[in-house]
């Protein structure tokens, strides 16, 4: 059984390594934030004093960081003690010139790099259930089959290196130009007197509906816009976007506007709110709320 270590315990990086746990893979875990690993090490994980600790001890490493400037601080950490042989899963969302960058670097260190981002909610990782996009030589991708089984059920191998932060981009891109969208009509069901819950349902039953429009539309309605996705990476992932529409000659006009809504929400909340609350923009102008009973405030 091989022996994997997780660094980076956030919302994401803690449900999946709780699912490696649960097919009874060996797992020693790091984050800088010692009390996001009690839940795991009661799962009967190992918590390593540093990162460098960790990579020193395991078979392959795992990470799961919130920006690239601290998954290239803990790679040059870690590549100088990794054991031959190892690679390196790396689970953060980066943009693709940080991925053939830092890939290069793990190459020069003789360990391959696997970019694997998610999709699909962070509350399907706790299930297991999210999905996985997988970029890198197809013999690696065989190598952590197992475990990007165990922590997610769609496993998507999409190509060499570089090619899950594109496919990465656009399904979020998709997310973003969708919540504007149920968020607009939404606001037409409320103006026209409709029932919103009912409206919601009728949408999900429709020809007009969407994933997100099932999800964080419920959020929206609940009030709580809680997605645990904030404006600022919303606005991060849609400057990708443009970035490849101008590099592939694509025009994205929808994309251009949805960024120019979360421009305006970041003004009106910051860049810390909830990504969803670009509803509350509409909500604010027209003075009117899309509250509706018996939505959840997170989805399980």
């Amino acid at each position: 059984m091989m022996h994997y270590g997780y660094i980076g315990l956030g919302n994401l990086g803690a449900n999946c390594a709780a699912c490696l746990l649960r097919a009874g893979m060996q797992v020693t875990v790091f984050d800088l934030n010692a009390a996001l690993a009690e839940r795991l090490v009661a799962m009967g994980a190992v918590l390593a004093p540093s990162a460098e600790a960790l990579a020193a001890s395991v078979d392959h490493v795992i990470t799961c960081l919130p920006s690239p400037a601290v998954s290239e601080r803990v790679l040059r950490g870690i590549l100088p003690v990794m054991k031959p042989g190892a690679s390196w899963v790396e689970m953060s969302t980066l943009g693709r010139d940080d991925v053939l960058r830092l890939g290069a670097v793990a190459a020069d260190a003789g360990v391959r790099m696997m970019e694997l981002p998610v999709t699909g909610g962070v509350h399907l990782a706790a299930t297991g259930k999210i999905t996985m996009l997988a970029g890198g030589d197809a013999d690696l991708y065989d190598l952590h089959l197992p475990a990007m089984q165990a922590m997610g059920d769609r496993i998507f191998h999409m190509g060499p290196l570089g090619s899950s932060s594109i496919i990465k981009v656009i399904t979020n891109m998709l997310a973003f130009i969708h919540l504007k969208a149920t968020s607009e009509a939404l606001m037409l069901a409320k103006r026209g007197g409709l029932d919103l819950a009912q409206a919601h349902a009728a949408i999900a039953a429709s020809s007009g509906n969407s994933f997100v429009h099932e999800t964080e539309g419920a959020l929206i309605l609940n009030g709580s816009y809680d997605v645990a996705f904030n404006v600022d990476l919303a606005l991060k992932d849609l400057g990708f976007a443009l970035g490849f529409g101008r590099e592939f000659g694509v025009p994205l006009d929808l994309a251009a506007a949805t960024e120019q809504t979360y421009v305006a929400a970041r003004a009106a909340y910051g860049g810390e709110a909830q990504s969803p609350m670009i509803a509350k923009l509409l909500e604010d102008l027209l003075g009117t709320d899309l509250r509706a009973p018996g939505f959840p405030a997170r989805l399980e």
